[in-house]
């Protein structure tokens, strides 16, 4: 019985399957609840019906949904297949296909069979949170691996075009640089990355007009900037950040980001100077994982649903290691009940009200877990320590 257990849960064609279930049920489940259960979707397909009558697609439509959309025009492409289909075909799909992407990255990660397994089932009760609100988050985990998994494949141009996805529908997807020192044919990198970001630019402009795109750009800038002030606030359900949480739990909302982004970017860049442990693939990885902590604990626009990112970072972290300690199981457990099952029923109502989002203490498990990879970054011998397979 434990035989078949264990080999089981360590095909990790199962959970992919499992996934894909979920990403389909959780989307009709939602979308069968009425306009308000599946509300963001309604935000993204807007986007795309807005570029096309060239309508401002930051301005919040209350006739046709709720809150306003805050990805590039760009993303007005990504979404235009599934917009133009039945909202219920469309949400599902949008879904499917989100989830795809991301289980094609963790395919491509250099593991063992059992490790995407195990990665896959770690990172399974983030995916449905993200899942439940149709979030681009699935995404862009998806391309961030993938951008430095290319980069370890040489192909800079895939690598480039991953980056940049990201990049144009949220501006997060710009970390993806931080594999940049890692690259062996810079030149080709950089020549990729200019064509592909000057053919992303103009794309949007060609279901609109030269006119609407530019000032899309300019918008996106004026939005994402009155969202980062409205973050910071003491009771928002976002801000689940290193900097929220010192916010909240001083009650200083007037705290500036820069005071925690600057110190923390330095110490970020630190593991660099380290450039004999380039060469080493662990090394490379332990830098994607710290990229995938630090995007989500360093921004004050993190909410639940983008801790999908967060925990892949850990996952990565976790299953490099070469001999699992103690601590490591503790932390792992501590990411996984007070991060991942932070806002389930496993805690009650005036706990998660009280305590988790009153403290944004969702952050907290990864915010230890990110220190602890960069004492690993800047101490570790990753020709030895750390193994793959």
């Amino acid at each position: 019985m434990k035989q078949k257990f264990l080999k089981f849960i360590s095909d990790y064609r199962i959970i992919f399957v499992i996934y894909i279930i979920v990403a389909a049920v959780t989307a009709y489940s939602k979308y069968k609840r009425g306009t308000g259960g599946y509300n963001n979707y309604l935000i993204f397909k807007g986007v795309f019906y807005n570029t096309l009558q060239e309508k401002n697609i930051f301005l919040q439509y209350p006739d046709l949904f709720f809150d306003s959309n805050h990805y590039g025009v760009f993303f007005s492409l990504i979404i235009a297949p599934f917009a133009m289909m039945p909202d219920g075909f469309g949400s599902v799909l949008w879904n499917v296909a989100s989830t795809l992407v991301f289980l094609f990255a963790i395919y491509k990660l250099p593991f063992s069979d059992a490790k995407k397994s195990f990665f896959a089932w770690l990172c399974l009760q983030e995916f449905i949170t993200a899942a439940t609100y149709f979030q681009f988050n699935i995404i862009l985990t998806g391309l961030l691996i993938l951008s430095a998994v290319f980069i370890y494949e040489r192909k800079e141009a895939q690598s480039a075009f991953a980056i940049l996805i990201g990049t144009f529908v949220k501006v997060y997807g710009i970390v993806g640089l931080s594999a940049f020192f890692f690259i062996k044919n810079k030149i080709k990198f950089i020549i990729s990355f200019a064509v592909i970001a000057v053919i992303f630019f103009i794309l949007p402009m060609l279901i609109s007009s030269k006119e609407f795109g530019i000032q899309s750009y300019i918008d996106w800038y004026v939005s994402l900037s009155e969202k980062n002030l409205s973050n910071q606030s003491l009771t928002s359900r976002q801000d689940y950040s290193l900097m929220g949480v010192v916010r909240r739990i001083l009650g200083r909302a007037d705290l500036s980001n820069l005071l925690f982004v600057v110190p923390g970017f330095v110490l970020f860049m630190t593991p660099y100077l380290r450039m004999k442990q380039y060469k080493f693939l662990p090394f490379q990885l332990m830098v994607l994982a710290s990229t995938l902590l630090f995007l989500v604990l360093f921004s004050s626009g993190s909410e639940s649903p983008t801790y999908i990112i967060a925990i892949a970072g850990v996952m990565i972290w976790f299953l490099m290691q070469k001999k699992i300690s103690k601590i490591d199981i503790v932390l792992l457990v501590f990411v996984m009940i007070f991060t991942c099952f932070a806002f389930s029923d496993l805690f009650p109502k005036s706990i998660k009200e009280g305590v988790f989002i009153k403290y944004s203490t969702k952050a907290i498990p990864c915010i230890v877990i990110w220190f602890r990879v960069m004492y690993e970054l800047l101490t570790k011998d990753f020709e030895k320590d750390y193994k793959l397979d």
